[in-house]
């Protein structure tokens, strides 16, 4: 059995560039185009990961093959922000994980109570912006899964979610991020022999999924903000007015990119520096500080 664990549609709101915000979606994929290109190319179940929504599934609801899953943007108890998948959820779990979502300590409380599946994404990313050492001890001591293969990173900060999983102790899971059709489904999670959603989940839980597909790129990243612009300038036609800014287009990634081989670099020297036992919160170096 095949998903696809982290992919947007629309419902994934405004961009968080600033000034492209007050225009620009995340994400234009309809619900449904989402579902038809998954299952055209072979995931079993599908679900859907909005940032913070699960407005997008309403037409999906009926599906068999469908489950509710959502990607909560959480405040961590430093202050930073980190993106939780968490999957298999209802409607009222999904309002309740709203209320915590600025709460680290509150929402992890919540996840295991309800024995709701989660994972860290992007580990080694600077998405959500800066990242503090401590962080990754949250992470290490109590997240029960870590997003180790996303179609939108690089390889390198994929290898390092990979290795920092395994020494870690943790499950890694596999997703396209894609914020545009061109990559759903193109990385994926595979755990054999489930035939239900219940035991895709139960079969992760017992470490018995695989990884598959594609890592991203800068080639990749930038035709996908192209794929972006276009969606935008059919949706609002007065934004054609922009289009000599779309010269600046590959400047702007080129530079996102290389912040985020910057950002990988750092981080994994610090927390992935070699195969140690595994660093948890409660005996953490008082020496170990942030770069």
């Amino acid at each position: 059995m095949r998903c696809d664990l982290h992919v947007h549609t629309k419902a994934s709101g405004r961009i968080t560039t600033p000034f492209i915000r007050h225009f620009c979606n995340e994400s234009y994929n309809e619900a449904q185009e989402v579902y038809d290109r998954c299952k055209r190319l072979g995931m079993s179940i599908v679900t859907l990961t909005d940032h913070d929504s699960i407005d997008a599934a309403e037409t999906l609801r009926s599906r068999p093959d469908f489950f509710l899953s959502e990607e909560v943007t959480c405040t961590t108890p430093s202050g930073t922000e980190v993106h939780i998948g968490v999957y298999g959820i209802t409607e009222r779990d999904h309002a309740e994980i709203q209320k915590r979502r600025s709460d680290f300590i509150s929402l992890l409380m919540y996840l295991t109570e309800r024995r709701i599946f989660f994972s860290v994404n992007h580990v080694f990313s600077g998405l959500t912006g800066h990242r503090k050492v401590e962080d990754f001890a949250w992470f290490s001591s109590y997240a029960p899964a870590f997003e180790t293969r996303n179609g939108q990173m690089w390889s390198r900060a994929n290898f390092e979610a990979e290795k920092f999983a395994r020494v870690h102790a943790k499950i890694g899971i596999a997703g396209s991020d894609s914020h545009t059709l061109a990559g759903v489904a193109l990385t994926y999670t595979e755990v054999p022999g489930a035939r239900t959603v219940e035991e895709f989940f139960a079969g992760l839980r017992a470490r018995r999924g695989r990884i598959h597909g594609n890592h991203g790129n800068l080639g990749k990243i930038t035709c996908d903000v192209f794929r972006v612009t276009a969606a935008m300038l059919c949706e609002k036609p007065w934004a054609l007015s922009l289009m000599p800014l779309a010269v600046l287009l590959p400047a702007i990634t080129l530079g996102h990119w290389m912040n985020e081989i910057r950002f990988c670099e750092k981080w994994a020297k610090l927390v992935n520096a070699g195969e140690s036992a595994p660093r948890r919160l409660w005996d953490l170096d008082a020496n170990f500080r942030e770069a």
